[in-house]
Protein backbone atom coordinates (compact mmCIF):
# COMPACT_ATOMS: atom_id res chain seq x y z
CA UNK A 1 0.00 0.00 0.00
CA UNK A 2 2.85 2.42 1.03
CA UNK A 3 6.69 2.72 0.86
CA UNK A 4 7.71 5.11 3.66
CA UNK A 5 10.64 6.97 3.63
CA UNK A 6 12.00 6.90 7.02
CA UNK A 7 14.44 9.12 8.31
CA UNK A 8 16.43 6.34 10.37
CA UNK A 9 18.69 8.89 11.93
CA UNK A 10 19.16 9.51 16.10
CA UNK A 11 15.87 11.42 15.91
CA UNK A 12 14.05 14.35 14.34
CA UNK A 13 8.99 13.19 14.98
CA UNK A 14 1.75 11.72 15.91
CA UNK A 15 3.82 13.97 15.55
CA UNK A 16 1.79 13.23 18.17
CA UNK A 17 1.55 12.89 17.63
CA UNK A 18 -0.34 14.50 18.98
CA UNK A 19 -0.86 16.62 16.71
CA UNK A 20 3.67 16.89 17.38
CA UNK A 21 6.71 17.40 16.59
CA UNK A 22 8.64 14.80 16.39
CA UNK A 23 6.33 13.33 13.72
CA UNK A 24 6.16 16.35 11.55
CA UNK A 25 10.19 17.01 11.73
CA UNK A 26 11.91 13.82 11.48
CA UNK A 27 9.59 11.62 9.09
CA UNK A 28 9.95 12.55 5.47
CA UNK A 29 8.83 10.06 2.86
CA UNK A 30 6.74 9.74 -0.61
CA UNK A 31 3.42 7.53 -0.45
CA UNK A 32 2.10 6.51 -3.45
CA UNK A 33 0.45 3.16 -5.06
CA UNK A 34 -3.18 3.60 -3.56
CA UNK A 35 -6.00 3.56 -5.50
CA UNK A 36 -5.19 6.26 -8.64
CA UNK A 37 -1.72 5.03 -8.87
CA UNK A 38 -1.75 3.77 -12.44
CA UNK A 39 -2.08 7.28 -13.92
CA UNK A 40 0.24 8.07 -16.39
CA UNK A 41 3.37 10.31 -15.20
CA UNK A 42 1.82 13.27 -17.66
CA UNK A 43 -0.85 13.17 -15.30
CA UNK A 44 0.54 13.34 -12.51
CA UNK A 45 2.53 16.49 -13.79
CA UNK A 46 -0.26 18.36 -14.47
CA UNK A 47 -1.36 21.05 -12.54
CA UNK A 48 -4.05 20.57 -10.17
CA UNK A 49 -7.53 21.66 -10.96
CA UNK A 50 -10.12 21.54 -8.24
CA UNK A 51 -13.12 19.87 -9.83
CA UNK A 52 -16.37 21.85 -9.67
CA UNK A 53 -18.53 19.55 -7.59
CA UNK A 54 -15.59 20.09 -5.02
CA UNK A 55 -15.80 23.72 -5.31
CA UNK A 56 -19.92 23.77 -4.71
CA UNK A 57 -19.65 21.60 -0.97
CA UNK A 58 -16.80 24.35 -0.37
CA UNK A 59 -13.90 22.31 -0.34
CA UNK A 60 -10.74 23.66 -0.89
CA UNK A 61 -7.76 23.64 -3.20
CA UNK A 62 -4.16 22.46 -1.88
CA UNK A 63 -2.56 25.97 -1.84
CA UNK A 64 -5.24 26.61 0.68
CA UNK A 65 -5.32 24.10 2.56
CA UNK A 66 -3.53 24.53 6.14
CA UNK A 67 -0.36 22.88 6.50
CA UNK A 68 0.16 23.42 10.42
CA UNK A 69 -2.75 21.90 11.96
CA UNK A 70 -5.17 19.36 11.95
CA UNK A 71 -8.29 21.52 12.28
CA UNK A 72 -8.78 24.79 13.45
CA UNK A 73 -6.83 26.06 16.10
CA UNK A 74 -8.73 26.83 19.39
CA UNK A 75 -10.08 30.29 20.16
CA UNK A 76 -8.20 30.36 23.45
CA UNK A 77 -5.32 28.82 22.23
CA UNK A 78 -5.06 31.61 19.26
CA UNK A 79 -5.44 34.09 22.20
CA UNK A 80 -2.39 32.92 24.37
CA UNK A 81 -0.13 31.98 21.46
CA UNK A 82 -0.66 36.07 20.08
CA UNK A 83 0.01 36.96 23.32
CA UNK A 84 2.74 35.26 24.21
CA UNK A 85 4.77 36.51 20.42
CA UNK A 86 3.63 40.09 21.74
CA UNK A 87 5.55 39.59 25.42
CA UNK A 88 2.89 38.71 27.28
CA UNK A 89 2.61 35.38 28.87
CA UNK A 90 -0.70 35.99 30.98
CA UNK A 91 -3.26 34.28 28.95
CA UNK A 92 -0.34 31.04 28.38
CA UNK A 93 -0.99 30.59 32.44
CA UNK A 94 -3.86 31.17 32.69
CA UNK A 95 -5.27 28.94 29.37
CA UNK A 96 -2.91 26.51 31.43
CA UNK A 97 -4.08 27.20 35.08
CA UNK A 98 -7.83 26.24 33.48
CA UNK A 99 -6.54 23.17 31.79
CA UNK A 100 -5.26 21.93 35.45
CA UNK A 101 -8.25 22.69 37.37
CA UNK A 102 -10.44 21.20 35.16
CA UNK A 103 -8.42 18.01 35.13
CA UNK A 104 -8.70 18.43 31.33
CA UNK A 105 -5.20 16.37 30.53
CA UNK A 106 -6.19 16.27 26.93
CA UNK A 107 -5.79 20.22 25.89
CA UNK A 108 -3.52 20.80 28.81
CA UNK A 109 -0.90 18.30 26.34
CA UNK A 110 -2.44 20.31 23.26
CA UNK A 111 -2.09 23.83 24.54
CA UNK A 112 1.02 23.05 26.01
CA UNK A 113 2.59 22.13 23.37
CA UNK A 114 1.81 24.49 20.90
CA UNK A 115 2.92 26.85 23.53
CA UNK A 116 5.99 24.48 23.67
CA UNK A 117 6.51 25.32 20.25
CA UNK A 118 6.38 28.89 20.16
CA UNK A 119 8.82 29.00 22.69
CA UNK A 120 11.46 27.23 20.80
CA UNK A 121 11.14 30.02 18.44
CA UNK A 122 11.35 32.56 21.09
CA UNK A 123 11.06 32.14 24.40
CA UNK A 124 11.71 35.42 25.47
CA UNK A 125 8.05 35.53 26.69
CA UNK A 126 8.35 32.52 28.89
CA UNK A 127 11.34 34.00 30.60
CA UNK A 128 9.03 36.67 32.08
CA UNK A 129 6.58 34.15 33.31
CA UNK A 130 9.75 31.75 34.65
CA UNK A 131 11.03 35.23 36.61
CA UNK A 132 7.19 36.37 38.02
CA UNK A 133 6.24 33.03 38.97
CA UNK A 134 9.41 30.58 39.22
CA UNK A 135 7.64 27.52 41.00
CA UNK A 136 4.33 28.02 38.35
CA UNK A 137 3.98 24.47 37.34
CA UNK A 138 2.70 25.55 33.82
CA UNK A 139 5.65 27.79 33.01
CA UNK A 140 7.61 24.43 33.99
CA UNK A 141 5.51 21.86 32.04
CA UNK A 142 6.01 25.02 28.93
CA UNK A 143 9.73 24.75 29.44
CA UNK A 144 10.20 21.05 29.36
CA UNK A 145 8.56 20.68 25.99
CA UNK A 146 9.95 23.65 24.27
CA UNK A 147 13.55 21.90 25.18
CA UNK A 148 12.19 18.93 23.31
CA UNK A 149 11.11 21.04 20.55
CA UNK A 150 14.17 23.31 20.20
CA UNK A 151 16.26 20.17 20.10
CA UNK A 152 14.53 18.95 17.06
CA UNK A 153 14.74 22.15 15.52
CA UNK A 154 18.79 21.95 16.54
CA UNK A 155 18.81 18.51 14.86
CA UNK A 156 17.14 19.59 11.46
CA UNK A 157 14.95 16.54 9.83
CA UNK A 158 17.61 16.40 7.09
CA UNK A 159 19.20 12.29 6.75
CA UNK A 160 21.89 11.40 9.12
CA UNK A 161 24.44 12.05 6.56
CA UNK A 162 23.28 15.67 5.39
CA UNK A 163 23.30 16.29 9.28
CA UNK A 164 26.27 17.87 11.16
CA UNK A 165 28.41 16.64 14.09
CA UNK A 166 27.81 20.39 15.81
CA UNK A 167 23.44 19.44 15.57
CA UNK A 168 23.59 16.18 16.37
CA UNK A 169 25.68 17.64 19.60
CA UNK A 170 23.51 20.19 19.99
CA UNK A 171 20.84 17.87 20.09
CA UNK A 172 22.10 15.44 22.48
CA UNK A 173 23.03 17.92 25.30
CA UNK A 174 19.05 19.54 24.48
CA UNK A 175 17.27 16.49 25.11
CA UNK A 176 19.25 15.40 27.97
CA UNK A 177 19.01 18.99 29.62
CA UNK A 178 15.11 17.75 28.97
CA UNK A 179 14.76 15.06 31.35
CA UNK A 180 15.92 17.62 34.01
CA UNK A 181 13.16 19.80 32.96
CA UNK A 182 10.12 17.03 32.93
CA UNK A 183 12.20 16.05 36.46
CA UNK A 184 11.07 19.72 37.87
CA UNK A 185 7.99 20.06 35.66
CA UNK A 186 6.68 16.83 37.33
CA UNK A 187 7.59 17.67 41.25
CA UNK A 188 6.03 20.96 40.74
CA UNK A 189 3.01 19.56 38.72
CA UNK A 190 -1.12 19.47 39.59
CA UNK A 191 -1.69 16.11 41.39
CA UNK A 192 -3.05 13.72 38.82
CA UNK A 193 -1.04 15.53 35.71
CA UNK A 194 0.20 12.84 33.31
CA UNK A 195 1.56 15.35 30.87
CA UNK A 196 5.05 16.09 32.36
CA UNK A 197 5.51 12.30 31.66
CA UNK A 198 4.77 12.02 28.31
CA UNK A 199 6.71 14.55 27.73
CA UNK A 200 10.06 11.95 29.21
CA UNK A 201 8.69 9.41 26.29
CA UNK A 202 9.98 12.57 24.07
CA UNK A 203 13.12 12.17 25.48
CA UNK A 204 13.02 8.57 25.94
CA UNK A 205 12.45 7.98 22.18
CA UNK A 206 14.74 10.48 21.10
CA UNK A 207 18.20 8.98 23.34
CA UNK A 208 17.03 6.07 22.99
CA UNK A 209 16.31 5.17 26.48
CA UNK A 210 15.98 1.10 27.06
CA UNK A 211 12.85 -0.70 27.46
CA UNK A 212 12.27 -0.57 30.98
CA UNK A 213 12.53 2.90 31.83
CA UNK A 214 9.72 3.71 29.16
CA UNK A 215 7.69 0.90 31.16
CA UNK A 216 8.31 2.83 34.51
CA UNK A 217 7.08 6.33 32.63
CA UNK A 218 3.66 4.32 30.96
CA UNK A 219 3.22 3.48 34.44
CA UNK A 220 3.13 7.04 35.84
CA UNK A 221 1.00 7.84 32.74
CA UNK A 222 -1.61 5.27 33.36
CA UNK A 223 -2.04 5.64 36.80
CA UNK A 224 -3.14 9.19 36.11
CA UNK A 225 -4.77 8.98 32.75
CA UNK A 226 -5.00 5.53 31.50
CA UNK A 227 -6.73 6.76 28.21
CA UNK A 228 -4.34 9.67 27.43
CA UNK A 229 -4.70 10.22 23.03
CA UNK A 230 -0.84 11.96 22.81
CA UNK A 231 0.51 9.61 25.63
CA UNK A 232 -0.44 6.53 23.58
CA UNK A 233 0.31 8.28 20.13
CA UNK A 234 4.13 8.70 21.49
CA UNK A 235 4.41 5.60 23.39
CA UNK A 236 3.07 3.85 20.19
CA UNK A 237 5.75 5.58 18.18
CA UNK A 238 8.84 4.35 20.55
CA UNK A 239 7.08 0.91 20.18
CA UNK A 240 7.35 1.46 16.22
CA UNK A 241 10.24 -0.86 14.40
CA UNK A 242 11.31 2.46 13.25
CA UNK A 243 12.56 3.83 16.76
CA UNK A 244 13.19 1.03 19.45
CA UNK A 245 10.21 -1.59 19.17
CA UNK A 246 8.92 -3.54 16.78
CA UNK A 247 6.12 -4.11 14.46
CA UNK A 248 4.85 -7.15 16.88
CA UNK A 249 5.87 -4.90 20.03
CA UNK A 250 3.48 -2.16 18.02
CA UNK A 251 1.16 -3.63 17.34
CA UNK A 252 0.45 -5.53 20.15
CA UNK A 253 0.35 -2.49 22.34
CA UNK A 254 -2.05 -1.21 20.04
CA UNK A 255 -4.38 -3.63 20.04
CA UNK A 256 -4.37 -3.90 24.42
CA UNK A 257 -5.34 -0.37 23.97
CA UNK A 258 -8.36 -0.18 21.91
CA UNK A 259 -9.37 -3.52 23.72
CA UNK A 260 -9.34 -1.70 26.99
CA UNK A 261 -10.83 1.60 26.38
CA UNK A 262 -14.14 2.57 26.78
CA UNK A 263 -16.24 3.79 23.71
CA UNK A 264 -15.30 7.81 22.69
CA UNK A 265 -11.68 7.57 23.92
CA UNK A 266 -10.38 7.53 20.49
CA UNK A 267 -8.19 4.35 21.00
CA UNK A 268 -9.45 2.34 18.40
CA UNK A 269 -6.79 4.58 16.23
CA UNK A 270 -4.19 3.14 17.24
CA UNK A 271 -4.42 -0.34 15.57
CA UNK A 272 -4.96 1.28 12.64
CA UNK A 273 -1.81 3.68 13.00
CA UNK A 274 0.02 0.73 13.95
CA UNK A 275 -0.76 -0.84 10.67
CA UNK A 276 0.24 2.63 8.78
CA UNK A 277 3.71 2.61 10.16
CA UNK A 278 4.76 -0.86 9.34
CA UNK A 279 2.46 -1.41 6.03
CA UNK A 280 5.82 -1.50 3.22
CA UNK A 281 3.55 -3.54 0.66
CA UNK A 282 2.81 -1.66 -2.94
CA UNK A 283 -0.81 -2.34 -3.13
CA UNK A 284 -4.25 -1.87 -1.03
CA UNK A 285 -4.69 -5.37 -0.25
CA UNK A 286 -3.49 -5.44 3.31
CA UNK A 287 -5.92 -2.34 3.70
CA UNK A 288 -8.75 -3.52 2.36
CA UNK A 289 -9.15 -6.60 4.47
CA UNK A 290 -11.90 -7.94 6.86
CA UNK A 291 -9.76 -7.26 9.65
CA UNK A 292 -9.32 -3.84 8.40
CA UNK A 293 -12.66 -3.23 7.76
CA UNK A 294 -13.67 -3.94 11.03
CA UNK A 295 -10.77 -1.67 12.24
CA UNK A 296 -12.07 0.86 10.44
CA UNK A 297 -15.71 0.87 11.79
CA UNK A 298 -14.44 0.36 15.37
CA UNK A 299 -13.00 3.62 15.05
CA UNK A 300 -15.52 4.77 13.02
CA UNK A 301 -17.82 4.48 15.64
CA UNK A 302 -15.34 5.69 18.63
CA UNK A 303 -15.17 8.99 16.68
CA UNK A 304 -18.94 8.93 16.41
CA UNK A 305 -19.19 8.68 20.19
CA UNK A 306 -16.18 10.72 21.25
CA UNK A 307 -16.36 14.59 22.82
CA UNK A 308 -16.63 17.02 19.87
CA UNK A 309 -14.43 19.43 21.45
CA UNK A 310 -11.91 16.63 21.83
CA UNK A 311 -8.52 18.05 20.32
CA UNK A 312 -7.42 14.77 18.88
CA UNK A 313 -10.71 14.17 17.05
CA UNK A 314 -9.82 15.60 13.91
CA UNK A 315 -6.47 13.47 13.24
CA UNK A 316 -8.63 10.64 14.01
CA UNK A 317 -11.38 11.87 11.33
CA UNK A 318 -8.18 12.37 8.83
CA UNK A 319 -7.16 9.05 9.08
CA UNK A 320 -10.43 7.30 8.84
CA UNK A 321 -10.81 9.49 5.59
CA UNK A 322 -8.29 7.78 3.98
CA UNK A 323 -8.71 4.51 5.02
CA UNK A 324 -12.55 4.78 4.22
CA UNK A 325 -10.99 6.04 0.71
CA UNK A 326 -8.74 2.94 0.10
CA UNK A 327 -11.59 1.04 1.28
CA UNK A 328 -13.79 2.17 -1.64
CA UNK A 329 -16.42 3.35 1.24
CA UNK A 330 -16.54 6.90 -0.41
CA UNK A 331 -19.75 8.13 0.75
CA UNK A 332 -18.44 7.59 4.34
CA UNK A 333 -15.14 8.82 3.55
CA UNK A 334 -16.57 11.94 2.51
CA UNK A 335 -18.61 12.83 5.26
CA UNK A 336 -14.53 12.65 7.40
CA UNK A 337 -13.38 14.50 4.16
CA UNK A 338 -15.97 17.48 4.58
CA UNK A 339 -15.39 17.59 8.25
CA UNK A 340 -11.62 18.07 8.08
CA UNK A 341 -11.34 19.83 4.75
CA UNK A 342 -9.06 23.06 4.90
CA UNK A 343 -6.30 21.86 6.96
CA UNK A 344 -3.45 18.51 6.57
CA UNK A 345 -1.14 18.25 9.35
CA UNK A 346 -2.30 14.96 10.37
CA UNK A 347 -1.21 11.54 9.42
CA UNK A 348 -1.69 10.42 6.78
CA UNK A 349 -0.97 13.34 4.92
CA UNK A 350 1.94 14.63 7.22
CA UNK A 351 4.37 11.99 5.81
CA UNK A 352 3.99 13.20 2.56
CA UNK A 353 6.04 15.18 -0.04
CA UNK A 354 3.02 17.23 -0.80
CA UNK A 355 0.55 16.65 2.19
CA UNK A 356 -2.32 19.09 0.78
CA UNK A 357 -1.51 17.83 -3.23
CA UNK A 358 -1.92 14.10 -1.43
CA UNK A 359 -4.86 14.62 0.68
CA UNK A 360 -7.17 16.69 -2.23
CA UNK A 361 -6.44 14.17 -4.99
CA UNK A 362 -7.92 11.38 -2.66
CA UNK A 363 -10.30 13.52 -1.50
CA UNK A 364 -10.88 14.09 -4.76
CA UNK A 365 -10.88 10.74 -5.78
CA UNK A 366 -14.09 9.30 -3.35
CA UNK A 367 -16.18 12.50 -4.22
CA UNK A 368 -15.89 11.23 -7.61
CA UNK A 369 -16.83 7.71 -6.81
CA UNK A 370 -19.89 9.29 -5.35
CA UNK A 371 -20.44 10.72 -8.20
CA UNK A 372 -19.85 13.97 -7.43
CA UNK A 373 -17.77 14.10 -11.38
CA UNK A 374 -14.12 15.16 -12.24
CA UNK A 375 -14.76 18.27 -13.94
CA UNK A 376 -13.07 20.97 -13.03
CA UNK A 377 -14.23 24.58 -12.82
CA UNK A 378 -13.58 26.96 -15.60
Amino acid sequence: MIILWVVLAVIGLPLLALGLYFAKAIVQGAVEGWRGADESDDDADKPYELPAAAAALGLLPPEQQNRDSAAPVPAVLTAALDAAKAGDWRAAADLLAATAAERDWEHRSFHSWSLADAAAEDDTWLLAWESARPDDPGAALVRARSTVALAGKVRGAKRAKHTTSEQFQGFHRLMEESRAHHERAAALGVEGDPVPYIGRISTALGLGDPHIEVERIWKEITDRDPYHYEAHYMALQYWCAKWRGSEKLARDFASEAAAKAPLGSLMTAFPLIAHFEHDESDSTDADRTPEMRALVDAALADAAAADPAHPRLPEVRHLLAYYLCLQDRDETAMEQFRLVDGYVDALPWRYRGDPAGEYCRMRDLSLANTGGGTESQD
